[in-house]
């Protein structure tokens, strides 16, 4: 009846750290669940965020699409209105500024300072 007493206790005391074992896993495991939790509420706060963004940059870009389809029919309507092609060059035309002949401006203004030079000594001879 000892030994079975031995033996008995021996058990109970090897259930014990069976049991603290797996009270400590148990704990381990509900630590660990927790931090998960804590994880996925911030992670749905980030989603929920970022969603937020994403929806604000739809709508900018809804609202940035409208305006240019908007300035684009104003542009096509201000270009029906221009004349098609051009009877005279304009006054502002940058080919309009060029000499005529094709003589640089400074060969021009010299060429005609000595025409001018020139009559001007001939009215003084005669």
């Amino acid at each position: 009846m000892l030994n079975e007493l031995e033996s008995l206790s021996q058990n109970i005391g090897r259930l014990i750290k069976i049991s603290e074992r797996h009270h400590q896993a148990h704990n381990a495991l509900a630590l660990q669940l927790e931090q998960l939790r804590a994880e996925y509420a911030n992670t749905q706060g980030e989603l929920a965020a970022m969603r937020e963004e994403r929806d604000a940059l739809v709508a900018e870009r809804d609202s940035l699409s409208a305006k240019i389809d908007d300035a684009q029919i104003r542009l096509n309507a201000i270009l029906e209105k221009l004349p098609r092609a051009k009877a005279a060059p304009e006054p502002d035309n940058q080919l309009a500024l060029l000499p005529p002949d094709g003589i640089e401006p400074d060969t021009a203004e010299s060429a005609h300072g000595a025409l001018h030079e020139e009559s001007h000594h001939h009215g003084e001879k005669a």
